[in-house]
């Protein structure tokens, strides 16, 4: 897609990778931008079925680029370096129109929009922006070694990239809190038991990228509907609503070439065939 970050597609599988290791795939502004203009691609690419998202080289991402803290960090006099910070928070604080979110926002909402299933590949450090990343996605593999934080509290910051509803979601409030308050560093296998993480496995990608290619074998339409019926309902829906869109979902697959060809094939002991979404 750009510089920092690659995109390959094989087998129905998106295979996206933050590409700035030299930086341990820091977030800057190109980065903010590519994130989100990369997921909104996959969006509209009917073929892709599963998506797997991770970082190259020693880190999955180290949060925002250290040097804009750096200058602000540094005495009045110092710079412009302040400036240019507070034009890169105010950029990222942009919204588009008709969007909720703002750029920094979208990087990380965009995967949980997007149709298919995002699988994130944990390893070295998601710290931040980064963590918040990664909680994105709807399942995470983390590497047992990994280290995770949710690290604002640092900077004097708060979780701001959608990272205060997702941290709730999955962790609960006393926890989220707990992290939110103290910044300190979660391993892998405390992340599972946290609920911040899936599970673990030593090769984070490998992992992914096989989880990815089972998905990519099911019904798209139905993989479709259940992460939308799901998001829903992890998002506080009313129950009467979350029910009668359960049954719009199920009147909509029971019966469709996809659905069809997913009994036949499990009957004929064949690998399905199944057409691209509509």
């Amino acid at each position: 897609m750009t510089d920092r970050i690659s995109l390959t597609v094989q087998d129905g599988v998106a295979d996206v990778r933050l590409n700035r290791p030299d930086k341990l795939n820091a977030l800057d502004m190109a980065t903010f931008e590519a994130l989100a203009e990369t997921a909104d691609a996959l969006a509209a690419e009917a073929s892709v079925r599963a998506v797997v998202l991770s970082g190259e080289g020693r880190a999955f991402c180290a949060g925002l680029d250290f040097a804009n803290f750096a200058a602000m960090a540094g005495d009045a006099t110092a710079a412009s370096g302040g400036d240019r910070l507070r034009r890169l928070m105010s950029d990222i604080m942009e919204r588009e129109p008709g969007r909720i979110t703002n750029l920094g926002q979208q990087a990380v909402h965009g995967w949980r929009e997007l149709p298919q299933p995002v699988i994130a590949a944990v390893h070295g450090h998601a710290l931040g922006g980064g963590l918040q990343i990664a909680l994105g996605a709807d399942i995470r593999i983390v590497a047992p070694d990994a280290k995770l934080s949710v690290l604002e509290i640092r900077w004097g910051l708060v979780p701001d990239m959608t990272g205060t509803a997702a941290l709730l979601r999955l962790v609960g409030e006393d926890v989220a809190k707990e992290l939110t308050f103290t910044g300190r560093m979660v391993g892998g296998d405390e992340a599972v038991r946290l609920g911040l993480a899936t599970r673990t496995a030593d090769d984070p990608r490998a992992a992914a990228l096989d989880l990815a290619r089972q998905i990519a074998g099911s019904s798209p339409d139905a993989i479709r509907a259940a992460k939308r019926l799901l998001n829903r309902a992890g998002d506080g829906g009313d129950l009467a609503g979350q029910f009668l869109e359960e049954s719009r979902a199920l009147g909509e697959l029971r019966g469709s070439p996809n659905q069809a060809e997913a009994v036949r094939a499990y009957f004929e002991k064949r690998p399905a065939s199944f057409a691209d979404p509509a």
